[in-house]
C-alpha cells in the first residue's frame, strides 16, 4: 500500500464550498433584484392586464372579463381609429424633425463654442423647466398665442395678422416642443461634447468648409446621441395628451385623446385598452428600431 493510501482523508460535510467568484456574481445578483422587482410590479404586471382587458366585454356599462376579439375587430375597422393613428403619427414625427433641427444650432454652440464652465451652467437652466408643472407651462402658451396675445400684438405693430395659432395644429406642435426641446437640447450636447475635437480640427486642416465638416465628420461621429434624442422626442410627442388637447383642439383627435373619448363612450375601457396596446407596441417598434440603428455598426 502506498504512502498516499495510508493519509487521513478530510470528512465530508455535505455543503457545497461557495467560491469568492460564486460570491461576487450573487451580489451582482441581488444589486439587479430590485429593478427587476421594480419593473415587473409597475410595468410589465400593468402590461399584461393592459392586454388581457382589451379582451374583455361590456354589458349594461359593467366590465365581465372573457376572451373574445370583438373590442379589436370594432376599433381595427373603424376609419377614425385609423385617422388618429396616422395624425398622431404624422404629428409626433413632424415634432421630431422640428425639434431636432432647432435644437442643433443651440447644442452646436454649447459643445464647441462655449467654455466648459459656461456650458454646466446653461444644462443646469435647460433642466430648470422640468422642475415646474408641464400642463402649467402648455397653458402659458395661452397667453402668447391667443389672437389678442403677445405674438398677435407684436404682428399688429407691422400690419399684419391676427394669426389663429390655439386649437391648430401648429399650437400642438409648440406644446410638443416645450415638453421635449430642453431634453434634446441637453441629449445632443452631451453627443457632441465626447466628440474627439482632434477629428474636426484635421477636417479643418485639410481644407473641408464647416458645413462639410458638420454633415461628414460630427454628424457621423455623434449619430448614437443624435438617434437616442430624437426616439426620446418621438415618444414624449406620440403620447403626450396635454398639448394635442390644450392648444390642439382636440379635435380631430390624436389617439391618447381618442382613449378619453372612447372611455366616456360607454364606459368602454376594453376598447380603449386596445388603443392604448397599439399605441404600445408602436412605441416598442420605434423604440428598439432607433437603439439597433444607433448602435449598429457601420459595415466596412
Amino acid at each position: 500500500m502506498s504512502v498516499s493510501d495510508q493519509s487521513p482523508q478530510m470528512p465530508s460535510t455535505g455543503r457545497a464550498t461557495i467560491t469568492p467568484d460564486r460570491r461576487s456574481r450573487l451580489f451582482k445578483h441581488a444589486l439587479r433584484l430590485p429593478i427587476v422587482v421594480w419593473q415587473g410590479l409597475f410595468f410589465v404586471a400593468p402590461l399584461f392586464f393592459l392586454v388581457a382587458m382589451s379582451f374583455f366585454i361590456v354589458r349594461n356599462y359593467r366590465m365581465t372579463e372573457a376572451f373574445e376579439m370583438k373590442n379589436w375587430l370594432k376599433m381595427m375597422s373603424r376609419d377614425y381609429f385609423w385617422d388618429s393613428y396616422g395624425l398622431t403619427i404624422g404629428l409626433a414625427t413632424l415634432a421630431t424633425l422640428v425639434v431636432m433641427t432647432v435644437a442643433f444650432p443651440a447644442a452646436y454652440t454649447l459643445a464647441f463654442r462655449v467654455s466648459e464652465n459656461t456650458r454646466r451652467w446653461a444644462v443646469f437652466l435647460l433642466i430648470i423647466p422640468f422642475f415646474t408643472s408641464y400642463l402649467v407651462r402648455i397653458f402659458s402658451w395661452y397667453v402668447i398665442l391667443a389672437e389678442s396675445g403677445v405674438i398677435n400684438a407684436m404682428l399688429g405693430y407691422i400690419g399684419l395678422g391676427p394669426f389663429i395659432m390655439l386649437n391648430t395644429k401648429f399650437g400642438t406642435i409648440v406644446g410638443y416642443m416645450t415638453l421635449t426641446l430642453p431634453l434634446v437640447i441637453i441629449l445632443q450636447t452631451f453627443a457632441l461634447a465626447n466628440i474627439d475635437r482632434t477629428l474636426v480640427e484635421a477636417a479643418h486642416n485639410l481644407g473641408c468648409r464647416p458645413w462639410r465638416t458638420i454633415v461628414r465628420v460630427v454628424l457621423p461621429l455623434a449619430k448614437t446621441g443624435f438617434i437616442i434624442a430624437a426616439v426620446f422626442c418621438f415618444i414624449l410627442s406620440f403620447g403626450d395628451f396635454v398639448s394635442p388637447y390644450y392648444l390642439g383642439g382636440s379635435k380631430p383627435p390624436t389617439l391618447p385623446i381618442l382613449i378619453i373619448d372612447t372611455v366616456k363612450s360607454g364606459q368602454q375601457w376594453p376598447r380603449a385598452a386596445v388603443v392604448a396596446v397599439v399605441m404600445m407596441v408602436t412605441l416598442f417598434i420605434v423604440a428598439f428600431g432607433g437603439i439597433a440603428a444607433a448602435y449598429r455598426r457601420r459595415l466596412s
